[in-house]
């Protein structure tokens, strides 16, 4: 079939993880020339500026262990002086947080998750985006609607992705990403070059290392417990749900953009 076209401001990806999002995404930014804004890729990005400047000192310093927070942002410039290039110090100081929490393995908490997510999505002006792993709890989605509201955009619809459990961890074990570009492949429904390197990059492709059965089970507990309390709040703020089949009896890119424009008429959105 034809691509599809519409018009929307943002849309927002939601789904189990492994239930097959990224596929449909693939055809949301391909056909309507929208751009993936994905949790993982900001926190990536601003901790590559952290780590770019080869901060050595150590960040603790900057975290009050009694209050649970970070001291001032203007006090963490002053600590730091010159040494840090002051036309990024913004996002470096960014990137410095999400540092010390992925770093000592700790919860990045929502406070510190929106102010990642609104700094990136600035970027777009705060438009044309498939926001794909946020919100992923109840205060991020009450951030992100007040975000759109002040900002004069909006949440034009939720694609929900829905797929078996087991299924889920059948899939999601032959899934391979390239660690240069990102890239994702699947073993057996889209094969990266000999089954092993990135057709974009030539990079050999890795199974992730919480792509296990075991981490793979607490994600789809995860996603009971606070993404679906999450999307019914959005729900209830008036976002319409489209439902889309993630498993498809034939997983090709023109059966999957078939299944989209059938869910989306549904809705009345295409």
């Amino acid at each position: 079939m034809d691509k599809l076209t519409a018009k929307f401001d943002n849309i927002l990806v939601m789904g189990k993880s492994g239930a097959g999002k990224q596929p449909r995404i693939d055809i949301l930014t391909s056909d309507l020339g929208m751009k993936q804004l994905s949790t993982g890729n900001i926190f990536r990005s601003f901790m590559k500026i952290f780590k770019n400047e080869d901060y050595r000192g150590n960040t603790d310093k900057f975290f009050n262990s009694e209050t649970q927070k970070f001291i001032p942002d203007e006090e963490i410039k002053n600590t730091l002086g010159n040494t840090v290039n002051s036309k990024i110090i913004e996002d470096f100081i960014l990137g410095l947080k999400a540092h010390y929490f992925v770093s000592n393995g700790y919860y990045v908490p929502d406070s510190l998750t929106n102010q990642l997510f609104e700094s990136y999505f600035s970027r777009s002006g705060y438009r044309g985006m498939v926001l794909d792993g946020y919100p992923r709890t109840i205060d991020q989605a009450d951030f992100l609607l007040n975000l759109v509201d002040k900002k004069n955009t909006k949440i034009d619809l939720i694609i929900l992705v829905e797929n078996d459990d087991d299924l889920i961890i059948k899939r999601t074990m032959g899934r391979r990403i390239c660690p240069s570009c990102g890239a994702v492949y699947h073993l057996e429904f889209k094969p990266p070059k000999d089954d092993k390197f990135c057709t974009k990059c030539g990079t050999e492709v890795i199974l992730r290392s919480d792509d296990t059965e075991e981490k793979l089970r607490i994600r789809l507990e995860e996603f009971q417990k606070k993404t679906l309390p999450t999307l019914r709040q959005l729900e209830k703020r008036g976002i319409p749900v489209v439902k889309a089949n993630g498993n498809l009896p034939v997983f090709t890119e023109e059966a999957i953009r078939k299944s989209l424009a059938e869910a989306l008429k549904s809705k009345g959105l295409l």
